[in-house]
C-alpha cells in the first residue's frame, strides 16, 4: 500500500460511513417500553477462522423475526474471503475450504449488505458476545464505527428461565445445565438445524429465542423492558 492509500484510508476511518450515521440515529432515542411485537429482530451467526484476535470472520447468517415469527423467506447469508486462506483447525468444525472463501466477496463488500439488512432490528445471537466482538471490529475497521443496535444473547435468556424453573420446582437453581445451542434444542424439541453453519445456527437460534420468550415468566413477558428484567442484563448497547 502507498503512502498515499495509507492516508487516505486513515482520513477516511475518521468519518462514520453513512450507513453507521443512519445506524445510530435510529437507536438515537430507543424505547424499550413497547410490546414486543412492535420490535424486529435479525437473529445472527458467524463462523470464523478461529478464536484469536487474528482471527477472521468466513460466514455471516441471519434471519429476521417480525411480529414474533420467523420470516423464511428473510434471510442474510454470505461467504467472505479472510485475508488468510490457509487451512485451519476451524476448517474441520466448519467445512468451508479456501476454495470455497477464495469466490466469495471481502468483507468490504459484505459487511455494509449485512448492515442494511439488520436496519432498524434488535440483534439476537447465542454467546452474542464473541459474534458481535469480531463484527463491531470489522465495521470499526471498514465503515469507521460500531453498530449501535441494542442486543439479546439467548445464553443469558436461557440461565434466567433455567433459574426460574428450578426454582419453582426444586427449590434451587441447578447451573450445571447445557449452554449448547444444539443441546438446547434437544432438550426443548425444537427443530433442529445443521450445527456450524452460520444461516442454518442464526435459524437455530431464532427457535430457541421465540421458545424462550413464550417461556419466560409463564408468557407474561410482554414488553421489552420486561423482558430486560428478566435477566438482567440481557439488553446491551453497544458505544
Amino acid at each position: 500500500m502507498s503512502l498515499l492509500s495509507y492516508l487516505r484510508e486513515l482520513l477516511e476511518q475518521r468519518q462514520p460511513h453513512p450507513l453507521l450515521v443512519e445506524n445510530r440515529r435510529r437507536f438515537a432515542q430507543f424505547d424499550q417500553n413497547r410490546p414486543l411485537t412492535d420490535y424486529s429482530f435479525v437473529v445472527l451467526d458467524t463462523e470464523l477462522t478461529g478464536l484469536s484476535y487474528k482471527d477472521e470472520i468466513i460466514s455471516i447468517g441471519a434471519v429476521k423475526i417480525s411480529n414474533m415469527q420467523i420470516e423464511m423467506g428473510t434471510v442474510f447469508h454470505s461467504l467472505v474471503r479472510p485475508l488468510n486462506l490457509k487451512h485451519n483447525q476451524a476448517t474441520f468444525i466448519h467445512q468451508i475450504t479456501p476454495d470455497q472463501l477464495r469466490a466469495a466477496q471481502p468483507i468490504k463488500v459484505v459487511l455494509p449488505e449485512f448492515v442494511e439488512f439488520c436496519g432498524d432490528a434488535l440483534l439476537v445471537g447465542h454467546f452474542l458476545e464473541i459474534d458481535l466482538g469480531y463484527l463491531n471490529r470489522a465495521t470499526k475497521k471498514v465503515l469507521g464505527g460500531t453498530l449501535a443496535n441494542p442486543t439479546i444473547d439467548t445464553l443469558r435468556l436461557v440461565k434466567a428461565y433455567k433459574e426460574t424453573s428450578y426454582v419453582c420446582e426444586h427449590g434451587y437453581c441447578d447451573q450445571s445445565f447445557p449452554c449448547n445451542l444444539n443441546e438446547l434444542a434437544e432438550e426443548f424439541k425444537l427443530p433442529r438445524f445443521k450445527a456450524h453453519d452460520a444461516l442454518e445456527d442464526a435459524l437455530q437460534c431464532a427457535y430457541l429465542f421465540l421458545f424462550l420468550l413464550k417461556k419466560l415468566d409463564n408468557g407474561q413477558v410482554k414488553t421489552l423492558r420486561q423482558l430486560h428484567n428478566v435477566g438482567r442484563p440481557l439488553l446491551l448497547r453497544q458505544n
